[in-house]
């Protein structure tokens, strides 16, 4: 293979090739011989052009050291290889490499937001990441300690605030949380499940729902097994009444039927558990496991959880989909199937809701105790863990007697004392349903009679009351009148039929015998007219008709006429059917003019072309067709218009029937009609005006009422808060006063505070969930909000502001903090690029043999496994060998377990220098020998100030709770129903109550304050000032032992130094109060389960008596258990009290420890810049030049972040300054 052919190759396949210019022939390399000629001919370069292999991207594994050409060949003579050489340079033209933050000009362009900072701080420490993947950083302690800090860097990020929501079953916690999510996610069905499982709802930005359902272990569901099995049975060994679904059979037989639903009661008292467990091969199976669920809504999210959490007989999801459900043989089999809710641990909730969008996880708490000890953990394990708690209940309660006193019992306050949770800072209170208001009440309690605004609301109400009276009088008036022409209108129809049917009938010359219109005569003259047509002779018509009228005024006006209508009515039924479409024809007036009749009235009138409907009627009513004009609601006016008529018809009997006289009765009768018709639908636009007003009016009306709830209801909620936060005050003084009785019995004065308690204002917020998805159409088919009209008046909206602000402090911390943190790196890296000017060799080396503690100061020597096994994702440096044996080793150490697993300074020791008798010397070691001494001073003295402050108590305490041993298991004995008190000492005394924690509570309250002031005081600021002193005493050692032309910058190092060294001891403080936080948490709850380990043996004996009268006898057994072993628990607890914090404190200094001994050897890399000089290496020339440019970039862009941060915050104190509790405005983030 000739050299063109191997050299031009790459550029033939990568781009166009430029053909050399005529050479003579020489031999080419051997290169695959592998020989030194095959080396040299395939590395030849010139001095200033970079080795001839592609650069592979960042993230690509990059071939060894030993296999990447000598950059000192030289080929530059060579004229063959110019064209070559150019073209290639041109072909690896590298597109600008990617930008993982964003570059501004100035802080305007900022939009600050501490999430924003993170990310972009993020974006800077993965491009120095980058950056110095090429670079040679010199000696293996300076790569290890950069690579912890960028990891420790890029392990940050927002952090979270845990809100533990605790409240009593019913207070709204779902329905409160669900508001605040803007979305229907957390499971309100009422099931057992929802109430007594851990939930927790976290932000992921996912436009899904996500969440886990994890079940109890196998273990777990066997004890709990045991005990509900006890709970079903008595001592005869027979099956409890378990109808009653609040006893305690009653709760366990559901739980068990639920999982096991083929199993029987009698069948259960037989089998034992590992027989129930095997019952079921899928639920054992299921058992330990966590099932995961993914919906796109929360409408699927909750007929996917409903599989879990509900019950058989409460399945939720569509209804639509049940309807379609009829295949009997598959609802038998879903209804015979298990349900899963029992056995539940834990749920976990992931959303893309707003309001968590900054870090708030909410954990909703189960609201009534359980039985199952492994849930009742989890929820004790999230008390200690949250950073804040919100106490909700029905804001009823707060407006009664029912106050912020007794909402929190004492063991909750004394414990959340003891955590330094119980202050305004940490405890927010939540008053629910809001909506649920009595105005007659609040104005009543509140003497609100002469609130301006509030008259002004009800004299709204009473104008509305008064105008829609007004409207309901003129709707009856048109009403009445309507029906009156619309009965007139109805007898003309008839009348008008009669005649045209009589014309019709004399016309074509053929008999007619009238009805409606022949004369009518006296009841007594009956049977002579029919004697009269018997016998052929005509009577006198007008003398009939003289006697009905006379009859017809002796008659009483009141009452309706018998009989003056029947027989006609069939009549004219029959002729109107046979004449009806003449009839319409000849009464088409305005047939479009149609009654409305709203759906409230029962009204039925007739029109234009209703005389089918009419002649649909009953022949056996006393009206013409509508059931209305049979009603006793006739008017008198239908009387009058009725004997008008007759009277008109018995005068046409006595004149001689014409065509004449007929066709003029007819078109009178049309005539009469249409105007009738005119007038009826004048009435009928009356009436509908009416009803739009009334209607008007009552939106009025309610709209008036809802703003007379809301004001209401707003003045109570202001009311309440204030009560609350007082109350909230007197609780806390409570407390403190009765710590100074018993701590100063003589000199305490009760009228002098302890603290400033106006300060302390608490933050509440009343707020109604149900109103807020009424008004906002979160839940469809809710109705109408009953009292808030606006968002902002249901409290909602402002609870969610308050989730953002919580986290605000913890969020702004944590984005300055790491902006500092990325500062500081930054800039060691930058002054360890630029090297500290012209130092001669031998001011080096006297600082690098008084303070350098290792022998090895040349980077790890890299090797094929270094990309590939790297934790960080990268390896500093190309490559220096080094010819200490243990580099590799080191390296392979370093590589595999990561950082700190072995140090290479301590536990090699061929790579630590040490003095003459045998102690390491050096920054670090010295640091770590008087770090060491400065943990132990701490630990001992951690240990002394909880004797001082907290020993004393503990012995007082513990002879309080054994002197109220006795009585207080008297009272919790009697005062609950023999078979809860029964479940109680079968569970070891925790159930509906804790036994175990009443029994502690004299030993809590004793020592509850003086906790909380040993552990609110800064435990470690003795130690932070003298830590401090130890290592700015070694960096003017350093600085003083400098040679003169090397002391200014020796100091200016030194500062450097020190300000990584503050920071960096800060940042382990926080972390050494946070592990001492959580460890006091757990040692200020090991009474309650110790008092609880050492009366096991007293609940089992109590246990063991059966039979009658066997109640009686446990409580005897289980009060001579106590009154025999209180002295010995209750001093036990004391010292196991003691001796937890004692293994506390020495926790603490291992962490301190670990600690510290990280920044000894951050501290001497710093320092280790004045004795390490750059390598004279031709490669690492422009890898440095392009660090140094990354670098200065990035402490440009940190600098104006946090110029940003201060702008930010200048224009919202001036545009927007917040009240207290008053959140500022939500900000997409």
């Amino acid at each position: 293979m000739s050299l063109k052919e191997n050299v031009a190759g790459p550029a033939l396949n990568n781009g166009p090739y430029v053909k050399p210019e005529p050479e003579e022939p020489r031999i080419a390399p051997l290169a695959q011989t592998g020989s030194w000629q095959a080396a040299a001919a395939a590395a030849a370069a010139q001095p200033d052009v970079k080795p001839l292999v592609k650069p592979e991207p960042v993230d690509a594994t990059r071939p060894p050291a030993s296999l990447q050409p000598p950059v000192n060949a030289n080929i530059a003579n060579d004229s063959a290889a110019k064209p070559y050489l150019n073209a290639q340079a041109e072909q690896e033209a590298v597109p600008a490499p990617r930008s993982y933050f964003t570059k501004y000009e100035k802080v305007e362009d900022i939009n600050y937001a501490p999430e924003n900072a993170l990310k972009e701080g993020l974006g800077m420490v993965k491009t120095i990441k980058m950056k110095l993947k090429n670079l040679d950083v010199g000696s293996k302690m300076r790569q290890e300690v950069w690579m912890n800090e960028i990891k420790n860097l890029e392990s940050q990020g927002a952090p979270s605030t845990m809100i533990a929501v605790c409240g009593a079953t019913g207070a709204g916690k779902s329905s409160t949380l669900n508001a605040i999510l803007d979305d229907n996610i957390v499971p309100t069905s009422g099931m057992r499940a929802c109430t007594a499982v851990v939930t927790e709802i976290a932000y992921h930005k996912k436009k899904t729902i996500d969440g886990d359902v994890s079940f109890l272990t196998e273990q777990e569901w066997r004890e709990e097994l045991k005990v509900l099995l006890d709970d079903l049975v008595d001592e005869e060994g027979n099956v409890k009444r378990s109808t009653d679904l609040r006893s305690d059979a009653g709760i366990a037989w559901s739980k068990v039927h639920a999982v096991y639903p083929s199993i029987s009661q009698d069948q259960l008292v037989r089998m034992s558990v590992d027989q129930i467990i095997a019952r079921d091969p899928k639920i054992a199976k299921l058992l330990g496991t966590t099932k995961h669920i993914s919906a796109p809504d929360s409408k699927t999210f909750a007929k996917e959880i409903s599989k879990y959490i509900d019950s058989k007989d409460q399945k939720r999801g569509d209804k639509k989909d049940k309807k379609k459900d009829k295949d009997k043989d598959k609802k038998e089999k879903r209804d015979d199937g298990p349900a899963y809710w029992p056995l539940i641990r834990q749920v976990r909730v992931w959303c893309n809701a707003r309001a968590l969008s900054t870090g708030a996880i909410l954990v909703d708490l189960p609201g009534v105790a359980d039985a199952n000890a492994a849930r009742n953990n989890i929820a004790k394990d999230y008390m200690k863990k949250c950073d804040c708690v919100w106490i909700l209940a029905p804001i009823t309660r707060a407006v009664d007697d029912k106050t912020a006193r007794d909402l929190m019992g004492d063991a909750f306050k004394m414990q959340l004392m003891m955590d330094g949770n119980y202050d305004s800072n940490t405890i927010t209170f939540i008053a629910s349903k809001c909506d649920d208001i009595s105005c007659s009440e609040v104005i009543r309690a509140l003497n609100l009679e002469d609130d301006p605004e509030l008259e002004k609301i009800e004299d709204e109400i009473d104008q509305c009351k008064r105008e829609k009276h007004e409207w309901k009088r003129k709707k009856a008036e048109a009403e009445e009148a309507a029906k009156d022409v619309d009965a007139q209108l109805k007898q003309s129809r008839a009348f008008l039929k009669e005649y045209q049917e009589h014309l019709h009938a004399l016309q074509n010359g053929e008999p007619f015998e009238p009805k409606l219109t022949a004369k009518k005569k006296a009841p007594g003259k009956q049977k002579q007219k029919e004697e009269e047509e018997e016998s052929g002779s005509d009577s006198d018509s007008s003398s009939s008709s003289s006697e009905e009228e006379e009859e017809e005024e002796r008659a009483p006006k009141g009452k309706k006429r018998k009989n003056k209508r029947d027989g006609r009515k069939g009549a004219a039924k029959k002729r109107r059917e046979s004449a009806g479409s003449d009839d319409d024809d000849a009464m088409a007036v305005d047939d479009d003019d149609d009654f409305i009749v709203d759906d409230d009235e029962d009204l039925d009138f007739s029109a234009s072309d209703s005389d089918a409907k009419s002649a649909a009627g009953s022949s056996s009513s006393n009206s013409d067709s509508d059931s209305d004009s049979d009603s006793d609601s006739d008017s008198e006016s239908d009387k009058d218009s009725d004997k008008e008529m007759d009277e008109d018809a018995e005068g046409e009997v006595e004149e001689q029937v014409t065509e004449e006289s007929l066709k003029a009765k007819i078109e009178e009768l049309k005539q009469a009609i249409k105007d009738g018709r005119v007038r009826l639908s004048e009435f009928r636009k009356q009436r509908k005006e009416a009803s739009d007003m009334l209607a008007t009016l009552k939106k009025r009306q309610n709209k008036a009422q809802r703003d007379k709830n809301a004001y209401c209801s707003l003045k109570r909620s202001e009311f309440s808060r204030e009560v609350l936060k007082e109350d909230f005050r007197n609780g806390l003084k409570d407390l403190d006063d009765a710590q100074q009785e018993q701590e100063n019995p003589d000199t305490f004065d009760p009228s002098v505070n302890v603290r400033d308690y106006q300060a302390i204002d608490l933050p509440v917020f009343t707020v109604s969930a149900r109103d807020y998805v009424r008004v906002t159409g979160q839940v469809k088919g809710d109705g109408d909000p009953t009292c808030f009209s606006k968002v902002e008046d249901t409290g909602v909206p402002a609870l969610q502001r308050w989730c953002h602000h919580l986290t605000v402090a913890s969020r702004e911390r944590a984005a300055r903090n790491f902006l500092k943190q990325l500062t500081t790196f930054s800039k060691n890296v930058l002054a360890f690029l630029e090297g500290i000017g012209e130092v001669t060799e031998a001011d080096r080396a006297a600082m690098r043999e008084k303070w350098e503690s290792s022998l090895v100061s040349a980077g790890y020597a890299s090797g094929e496994e270094n990309d590939d096994h790297d934790p960080y994702g990268f390896a500093f440096g190309a490559g220096w060998s080094s010819s200490d044996p243990f580099d590799q080793q080191t390296l392979d150490d370093l590589i595999v377990h990561g950082p700190g697993v072995r140090s290479g300074l301590y536990t090699l020791g061929k790579e630590t220098k040490v003095d003459r008798y045998g102690e390491p010397v050096g920054v670090a070691p010295r640091l770590i020998k008087e770090f060491e001494k400065l943990i132990d001073r701490c630990v001992a003295e951690l240990q002394e100030r909880f004797k001082e402050g907290l020993e004393e108590r503990c012995q007082v305490g513990a002879a309080n709770a054994a002197a109220a041993a006795v009585e207080t298991s008297d009272a919790f004995a009697a005062s609950m129903h023999w078979g809860t008190y029964r479940a109680t000492v079968r569970r070891h005394g925790t159930w509906r109550r804790d036994l175990n924690v009443e029994l502690t509570n004299p030993f809590t309250r004793q020592i509850a304050s003086s906790w909380a002031k040993v552990f609110e005081a800064d435990l470690f600021a003795s130690f932070e000032e003298a830590t401090t002193k130890v290592i700015q005493a070694l960096i003017d050692d350093v600085a003083a032992s400098a040679a003169p032309g090397l002391k200014e910058r020796a100091r200016g190092q030194g500062e450097l130094a020190m300000e990584e060294a503050r920071g960096a001891l800060q940042k382990a403080l926080e972390d050494v109060r946070e592990t001492m936080n959580r460890e006091q948490k757990e040692v200020s709850r090991c009474l309650a389960p110790h008092v609880q380990n050492q009366l096991v043996e007293g609940y089992d004996r109590a246990m063991e008596e059966r039979g009658r009268g066997s109640v009686a006898r446990q409580k005897a057994v289980f009060h001579d258990y106590i009154a025999r072993v209180k002295d010995h628990v209750f001093t036990g607890a004391a010292d196991v009290l003691m001796g937890s914090l004692s293994k506390a404190a020495e926790a603490v200094g291992d962490a301190l420890d670990a600690a510290l001994e990280k920044l000894a050897r951050k501290i001497e890399v710093n320092m280790a810049v004045l004795w390490e000089g750059p390598r004279d290496d031709p490669t690492q020339t422009h890898a440095r030049a392009d660090v140094v440019d990354t670098v200065k970039e990035i402490l440009r862009q940190v600098e104006l972040w946090k110029g940003a941060e201060q702008l930010s915050h200048a224009m919202h104190a001036y545009m927007n300054e917040p009240q207290p509790f008053d959140a500022p405005p939500l900000v997409a983030t």
